[in-house]
């Protein structure tokens, strides 16, 4: 009788550690220790390397399966606490509306959007904020760059659509890659997602071209695949110049050349470039390598060289492509063309130590 006891009792402790087991490997699925979602497509595994800035949202968005195709771009209102995330893909909407908090809006029903590439959220304080977005389709609605109102209603378009070229009056485009809609009006556009320009141009808020750079090559102020435009508040501008692997600085008044910066991208080249609200770095993504990385913001006067603060390692092939940031909460929020998908990173408090 009391082997039967003992018998009983270790199938009962047996099968408690199974289950202890089970849910061991459950929960441990994260690099953050947390609850994957219930996705194989979804990926959410990453690493922080240097100096902890950011961790990763795993509740945003509430409802993950609305992404449908290759997420390319994010926009972020944060005085209306929503974002905007424009997909590619055939028969999908072509941009998906959020709250900052991960509720899902609603999505366009536009037909003219072709294949949208970067995205700007302008006069996000005023009453009657705007979205451009660049689009490098083919067709008749590419090669163009769009005005919508935040319901999705196209307002007006800069470029001749269906029209590749390089004239500036009327104003055309190839394959525009982003746009950056200063507090004044100016616009700074890089037009060259792999089409015959390879340019970065300032309009004015009339939308004259006050000056411009245009060549190809591997020069001072020439240009291989310009990607992402950014400007801070020193008057400088920030080019994520892809093909020759560096982030070129232009003043913003008069365009002349500033400076270079090309150390940090040796593996693969910056895609991506945007300035924290707290001024203090600069987020680039490296889609090749996966990678979301910080760089320290120079002081005013100074370019100096690229210095990396930290380092974001995404899960394979996930393809981090470009971002935007909250300026009031500090969120980053990346869209990524491998994984399908838009992810939000928060700031650790302080950019302390881990959570």
């Amino acid at each position: 009788m009391l082997i039967k006891k003992r018998s009983h009792w270790c199938l009962i402790a047996s099968g408690m550690v199974s289950l202890i087991l089970f849910m061991t490997l459950l929960y441990s699925g994260s690099s953050d220790g947390g609850l994957r979602r219930n996705s194989s497509r979804l990926r959410h595994d990453y690493q922080l390397m240097g100096r902890p800035l950011y961790k990763l949202d795993l509740g945003w968005p509430k409802n993950p399966e609305i992404f449908t195709g290759e997420v390319f771009c994010v926009a972020v209102n944060q005085d209306a606490a929503v974002v905007y995330v424009a997909q590619r893909g055939a028969n999908v909407p072509k941009v998906l509306v959020f709250t900052t908090e991960g509720e899902f809006l609603m999505s366009w029903n536009t037909t003219t959007l072709e294949m949208p590439h970067g995205m700007f959220l302008a006069d996000a304080s005023s009453k009657d904020p705007t979205i451009w977005i660049t689009d490098v389709g083919g067709g008749p609605y590419g090669h163009s760059i769009k005005q919508y109102s935040p319901s999705g209603k196209l307002l007006q378009v800069l470029g001749t659509p269906g029209k590749a070229g390089s004239g500036l009056d009327p104003l055309q485009f190839d394959q525009p890659a982003e746009i950056f809609v200063h507090e004044s009006g100016e616009m700074y556009i890089v037009d060259g997602d792999g089409g015959m320009n390879n340019r970065l141009i300032k309009l004015s808020k009339d939308q004259k071209v006050l000056w411009m750079h245009a060549e190809k090559g591997q020069g001072l102020a020439q240009f291989y695949v310009p990607h992402s435009v950014s400007v801070d508040s020193a008057q400088r501008v920030w080019v994520a110049d892809r093909g020759n692997k560096r982030i070129q600085v232009f003043n913003s008044i008069t365009g002349d050349w500033l400076g270079t910066w090309g150390s940090c991208f040796t593996e693969d080249a910056p895609y991506s470039v945007r300035l924290t609200p707290d001024k203090k770095y600069f987020v680039v993504v490296q889609l090749n390598t996966n990678q979301i990385t910080l760089l320290d913001a120079p002081p005013v006067g100074l370019i100096g060289q690229c210095k990396v603060a930290s380092v974001i390692q995404l899960a394979e092939d996930v393809k981090p492509h470009l971002v935007d940031l909250d300026l009031k909460a500090g969120a980053l929020y990346v869209a990524e063309i491998g994984a399908q998908q838009a992810q939000k990173f928060t700031p650790f408090s302080l950019g302390g130590s881990l959570l």
